[in-house]
């Protein structure tokens, strides 16, 4: 099934990528010098779907301790998986089964898009044991409530600003739009004299970041996805965001793990050859975890990508059912 083919706008894309020891650490091949703009700067133009990686957790399964990539035989295995998960898909585009998510309501696998079996085993690389560092007690009274209210279910839903940013389709935030899921998992970048622009397909985001030094705004300005400063290292596209306004996560779509108004995220954009970038991002929330943690990934350019429109707002009947359903049971 091919992404042009798909329901609703959803895919499956199969991509293989090998993991190196320059992927994990960010360092760029010494003989790959990146092109140019126009105007000189390093050009990390295109779309770069993150989809290769889709299937690789964010923290390290804690057996294989500070081992980051997969032995042979464990490379094979998750390549056997990754082949009956598509033949599973396969059939199931052929006689539909009921949806997914254990009750029913969850959509059919064969929506999801899936990488190849990669021999990265976490997207987090820092630190060494691919793990988040323990939570401080704010922090992981946070998750907690979170994770109660996300196993439960009970609400309260009196209003919509009790459901999360995500529900209410606002944003992903930074971290959690960058990183691989289920589908949708499409990276544009855009350059212009002294601005980089980088557009998600899901959500629809996008984050304009000037590159001329400029500082960050008053600290009483506060906004789901922070406020960018860029600069160059290099070839490498270097991204401080601050001034978070502490509601949005940091995992996948920016959920379950939430962030504080402290959070300071440091990404680089390396051009690691023609058609890879590099992508890492440090995570520095003092408030919510005992010390920074960082994640690296590949990202291969992808120009035939259809970038889809996310018509979150327009279709979200979830929402309104979830409040109408809390006043019915209230009668």
């Amino acid at each position: 099934m091919t992404r042009t083919a798909r329901f609703a706008g959803l895919a499956c894309i199969v991509a293989v990528f090998v993991v190196s020891s320059a992927t994990l650490t960010g360092q760029s091949p010494a003989a790959y010098k990146a092109p140019r703009t126009p105007w000189g700067d390093p050009d990390l133009q295109g779309t770069w779907p993150s989809t290769d990686m889709v299937g690789v957790p964010i923290e390290r399964p804690v057996e294989f301790g500070t081992r980051a990539t997969l032995s042979d035989t464990e490379f094979n295995q998750r390549q056997a998986q990754a082949a009956r998960q598509a033949q599973a898909d396969d059939e199931e585009i052929v006689v539909p089964r009921a949806g997914g998510g254990g009750d029913g309501t969850g959509p059919p696998s064969h929506w999801g898009e899936r990488g190849e079996a990669q021999r990265q085993n976490s997207l987090i690389v820092d630190p060494a044991d691919g793990r988040m560092p323990k939570m401080t007690p704010y922090g992981a009274e946070r998750m907690a409530a979170r994770a109660q209210k996300s196993s439960t279910g009970d609400g309260p839903f009196n209003s919509a600003a009790d459901l999360d940013y995500y529900d209410r389709c606002i944003s992903r935030g930074v971290v959690g739009s960058m990183l691989p899921v289920v589908y949708n998992n499409g990276t544009e970048i855009v350059q212009a004299p002294g601005y980089v622009a980088i557009r998600y397909e899901m959500i629809h985001d996008t984050r304009i970041i000037p590159l001329d030094g400029r500082p960050a705004p008053a600290a009483g300005i506060r906004q789901y996805m922070g406020d960018a400063r860029g600069h160059w290292d290099g070839d490498t596209l270097v991204v401080e965001t601050t001034n978070f306004n502490g509601t949005i996560g940091v995992t996948g779509n920016g959920r379950l793990r939430p962030a504080s108004d402290a959070l300071r995220v440091v990404e680089r954009f390396t051009r690691t050859g023609p058609d890879t970038i590099q992508y890492r991002a440090t995570v520095d929330d003092p408030r919510t975890w005992t010390g920074p943690w960082t994640v690296a990934f590949p990202l291969r350019r992808d120009d035939a990508y259809g970038f889809y429109e996310y018509a979150c707002h327009e279709g979200n009947h979830a929402m309104r059912n979830i409040l109408s359903g809390a006043r019915a049971a209230e009668k």
